[in-house]
């Protein structure tokens, strides 16, 4: 059992082409630089069944497996914003105002009424309705937010709620893991669903905050290397025997193929490579190059990330 990283983006605006998803690049290089990887994303507009469905599955790799996951976009208080209620949907527990978030939104909104050399009227309509963003699921930690103050927030595998009445992180009917193959991390004692804004300016920091002060153990600097090739005019069934036995003779790598059929130097090609651990890639490299040229193909440029 090991621990991979996941990624959800909250928002009709997404798959309208409206805007286009700037998170899943950033959270890849902001993994990156730790040594770690993006294994799985979930797209979902504003629909609450399927934003509820998706939340189960995240919870329940939670759970099982440490996974930890980013969630970006829907936790803002107009009425298109559905993120937190299905997040308690999904975990079968109450929306309730979080004190420290209010603490913080209140905060924010002294804030504002001194920029605007007005006085802070607590009551007012909508600063009462502004508490709406610090309703989260019973339980939920805070995620500190260095833009504006308003949090975001975190549901822990490892959360008290776990042993409550309502069985906080038990999944939904039917729900299940994300499918796919495991990232070589450690096993995080700490997975959690993590909730975010939408906006780049605020998500990106918070990511950073929760992967230095939650999960740096699980952080593999230097311990993730890629080398591979470009194969001109081969096809991948040619390629396919030596990628198989690549595989089988060097524990510790993946080998992989990105094909191109009007590459606008290259042409028809194959970029072949090997990623994992630095010593293993560094071992199945030249077995890889060494069985090209075997088939005598036409080798283009090495590339090293």
């Amino acid at each position: 059992m090991t621990t991979q990283f996941g990624l959800i983006i909250v928002g009709d605006e997404i798959l309208s082409g409206k805007r286009a998803d700037k998170h899943m690049p950033k959270v890849i290089d902001l993994l990156a630089a730790r040594g770690l990887q993006l294994a799985y994303a979930d797209y979902v507009g504003d629909d609450p069944a399927r934003i509820t469905a998706v939340l189960a599955r995240a919870f329940a790799a939670a759970r099982e497996s440490g996974d930890v996951v980013f969630s970006c976009g829907g936790i803002g208080a107009t009425p298109d914003d559905h993120t937190r209620q299905c997040a308690a949907s999904a975990l079968g527990v109450d929306l309730a105002l979080q004190p420290e978030a209010e603490r913080l939104i209140r905060e924010r909104m002294q804030d504002i009424a001194k920029e605007q050399g007005v006085p802070y009227e607590p009551d007012r309509h909508d600063n009462i309705h502004r508490l709406n963003m610090g309703m989260f699921p019973t339980g939920a930690d805070i995620i500190p937010n260095p833009y504006n103050k308003i949090p975001g927030f975190s549901y822990f595998a490892d959360s008290p709620i776990q042993q409550g009445p309502r069985n906080g992180l038990r999944p939904a009917a039917g729900a299940a893991a994300p499918p796919g193959g495991r990232e070589l991390h450690e096993v995080s004692d700490r997975g959690g669903v993590h909730f975010l804004p939408g906006f780049p300016v605020m998500a990106w920091p918070m990511i950073e905050w929760l992967l230095d002060t939650h999960y740096a153990g699980l952080q593999q600097k230097s311990a993730y290397a890629e080398k591979s090739v470009i194969v001109m005019g081969s096809m991948e069934a040619t390629l396919t025997p030596l990628m198989v036995a690549i595989e089988a003779g060097h524990s510790g790598v993946k080998v992989f193929s990105l094909p191109s059929v009007d590459h606008p130097e290259y042409g028809r090609h194959v970029e072949l490579g090997v990623k994992g651990s630095p010593d293993a890639v560094n071992a199945a490299y030249p077995a890889m190059l060494a069985g090209l040229h075997v088939l005598n193909v036409k080798l283009g440029p090495e590339l090293v990330r």
